[in-house]
């Protein structure tokens, strides 16, 4: 048996903490996706160690399979025997990816070992090139011209393919005192949907992959590059076909009145983030001379920004400021460094103009009662409530949670607790006590955004539910229905005054839960490739660091130590709770704490730790910190200096080798190993004195 086969169990016991155990009956599906691993010659036998050490063993390989791979270089291979009682795997390689340290292999990894596809098949491309490079006037007809107003994209200095476009302008309506007063905004979302039609060759592989996939440096696209960059791409002025989200906004953020159209949009600048933050906050500066006839909408669009921003913390909206990053890599796709990614007005203006057209179409959509995917995102657990409230309580804070949880109550805490020295810790565990949002065909609320319905209409070149709203869209703006199962759209029956529509057949229902199942599946596969990519990176980027000390927060607590987010790298590391002292620590999972039980030393969420790189484990993606308290560096640096024979300085090399030995020394000697405690201290002892004399140097005779 193998990690990921499909088995029947039968549970014959529970343990102490009521885990069910059980016993293997029978092997019901054996994983036929590739393993990767490394191709290696021990002893005269080929062997590939996986790069997933889930799988447990090694795989043979016969001398005749080994595809003229060489030692050391990472392959795929698949299982030709599998796994006995008595013998090991058995397996054949079937492609040579290359040397492990080649630029990009991290990604040629993942994408194997999550199964994400990453080759279009042949009559996708066959299919994307058939396509016409620009638009025919038959691809006009039906369609609202709105090449003249001055629509603008805005986005990252990195992107390349861009789906939404936006323009803001006052208006009024009526006449006097009365007079109604606000904006209209446009959202503009490049008509994927015009392209890919249900069942043909892009469709399939749009659908098998359902979301693009980003790494550093590289992007698997949902579509073809001709699409994605080409013709869904909303260029500067280029002409581009769009579905347009048309709304009216009053000056409370309320949104007044909307509509949904087909039509064919000019984008009249391609700005960044940076440059329209730079023009909000200085009219007068270098961007905004550049930018002069973009100036007016630019400012009309920070106004309805701001009344969308009023409206959101009326509905009670949760809102966190959290520090996401951005890993900056070399030419040969080495982490440079990590950056915090600055979120500005600029980023909050696109957000709240994107949620309110996702808003618009759930609503439309809604309301005539047609089978769609929704984003649902439920309220906290009972479980993970009473763990926060007793968590709150334990904190001593006044504030508490209702049985039933509203998102208001979560930002009211939010903003009580925002001043306060452990203001990260209690934000963490709101977080954590969310449940993740999924993709249903059953309408939910969306719980953080404190909406009754939502769903994703603005992204359909790299999210395949986007584009099945698209369509739903286009059906029901001709008063005909969208059917998932067949991609047919058929007239829409008859309703009589004050009836209701059909309700959509039991299978059809179930066919769109399936694709809301498949489409949350595929996006949480994605996420996990994109992280074991950067963790790649990262540990990668740590070897560099070895022995080196940073400053840093403790970011999570557990029973087995602390993890260590460091304050220059924002890199994240575990400190085991062996290398915490010589005392007992007694884990708090209400607190979530460490508490030593000699000292009462403390180790919570948001703690100020200052720690040394200890080990890097780049296969297993995991990074080791140990903890330098104050005074120790210096006695420390002092056994390595005398170990080397010569001054050093941590992060030196000499020093660093004798100090990693002694560091290894103390923490087997308090039991930090399979091995007795005596066995241990005098082995890595033993390695010290090695690293000593390897190093010191020689005396003249």
């Amino acid at each position: 048996m193998l990690h990921r086969d499909r088995v029947r169990v039968r549970i014959v016991r529970y343990d102490r903490k009521g885990r069910p155990e059980g016993r293997v009956l029978d092997i019901l599906e054996r994983r036929k996706a590739p393993i990767i691993g490394r191709l290696l010659h021990e002893g005269g036998v080929w062997v590939v160690a996986p790069e997933d050490k889930r799988y447990g063993q090694d795989i043979l390989i016969p001398k005749n399979a080994t595809a003229s791979g060489h030692a050391g270089q990472v392959v795929a291979i698949e299982l030709t025997e599998p796994p006995s009682l008595y013998s090991q795997p058995v397996g054949r390689v079937t492609e040579v990816l290359g040397e492990i340290d080649d630029p990009g292999m991290e990604i040629e990894i993942a994408v194997r070992k999550y199964e994400v596809p990453h080759r279009f098949s042949p009559e996708t491309i066959a299919q994307a090139a058939a396509l016409p490079d620009k638009l025919r006037p038959v691809d006009r007809r039906h369609r609202v011209d709105l090449t003249d107003v001055p629509l603008v994209t805005i986005d990252g200095e990195d992107a390349r393919d861009f789906d939404d476009a936006v323009y803001c302008e006052p208006h009024r309506q009526g006449r006097g005192k009365n007079a109604f007063d606000g904006w209209r905004l446009v959202v503009a979302i490049a008509d994927v949907s015009h392209y890919v039609k249900p069942g043909e060759p892009l469709d399939r592989d749009a659908y098998e992959r359902a979301t693009s996939v980003y790494f550093p440096r590289r992007v698997i696209p949902m579509l073809p590059e001709k699409l994605s960059n080409g013709l869904c791409s909303l260029n500067p002025d280029e002409h581009r076909l769009a579905m347009v989200c048309d709304l009216l906004v009053d000056r409370g953020g309320e949104v007044t009145a909307y509509q949904f159209y087909p039509a064919v949009i000019r984008s009249h600048a391609r700005l960044t983030y940076t440059e329209v933050a730079a023009i909000l906050a200085n009219t007068r500066g270098p961007e905004a001379v550049r930018r002069e006839a973009l100036v007016p909408h630019l400012l009309h669009l920070h106004e309805v920004y701001r009344a969308l921003l009023k409206h959101r913390a009326v509905r009670g909206a949760v809102d966190f400021e959290t520090t996401e990053t951005q890993i900056v890599c070399d030419d040969h796709g080495r982490i440079e460094k990590i950056v915090p990614r600055v979120r500005t007005e600029a980023h909050r203006l696109i957000e709240e103009a994107m949620l309110a057209a996702n808003v618009c179409a759930a609503d439309f959509i809604a309301q005539a009662e047609h089978p769609s995917l929704y984003r649902v995102h439920e309220g906290p657990t009972p479980e993970k409530r009473t763990t926060l409230q007793n968590y709150l309580r334990a904190l001593g804070l006044g504030l508490g949670l209702s049985e039933e949880p509203k998102p208001g109550e979560y930002q009211a805490i939010a903003a009580a607790t925002r001043d306060r020295p452990d203001a990260t810790q209690i934000h963490t565990m709101l977080l954590r006590s969310m449940q993740q949002a999924i993709y249903s065909g059953i309408k939910g609320s969306h719980f953080g955004l404190a909406y009754e319905a939502y769903t994703h209409f603005t992204s359909p070149i790299r999210r395949y539910p986007d584009l099945l709203i698209h369509r739903v869209l286009k059906a029901l703006l001709h008063g005909k229905r969208y059917h998932l199962s067949t991609g047919v759209v058929e007239h829409a029956p008859k309703v009589r005054r004050g009836g209701k529509a059909p309700k959509p057949h039991m299978q059809e229902a179930e066919r769109w839960e399936a694709a809301g199942a498949h489409c949350s599946a595929n996006e949480r596969r994605a996420d996990e490739a994109s992280r074991d990519v950067e963790a790649w990176l990262k540990c990668r980027y740590m070897r560099d660091h070895l022995g080196e000390e940073f400053a840093g927060t403790v970011s999570a607590v557990a029973s087995f130590g602390l993890f260590v987010t460091l304050d220059a790298l924002y890199v994240d590391g575990l400190v085991h709770i062996t290398e915490l002292g010589g005392e007992y620590y007694r884990y708090d999972e209400v607190r979530q704490e460490l508490r030593g039980e000699r000292t009462g030393v403390r180790y919570v969420v948001g703690s100020r730790v200052r720690v040394q790189v200890s080990r890097v484990d780049l296969d297993g993606r995991k990074i080791d910190f140990r903890l330098v308290r104050e005074g120790e560096d210096d006695r420390l640096l002092a056994r390595g200096r005398a170990a080397s024979g010569k001054p050093g300085r941590t992060g030196d090399g000499t020093a660093t080798a004798a100090l990693d030995a002694v560091h290894r020394a103390d923490r087997e000697a308090r039991g930090g190993t399979r091995r007795s405690r005596g066995d241990a201290a005098g082995g890595a002892k033993k390695q010290a004195t090695v690293a000593r004399k390897s190093r010191a140097p020689r005396k003249p005779r």
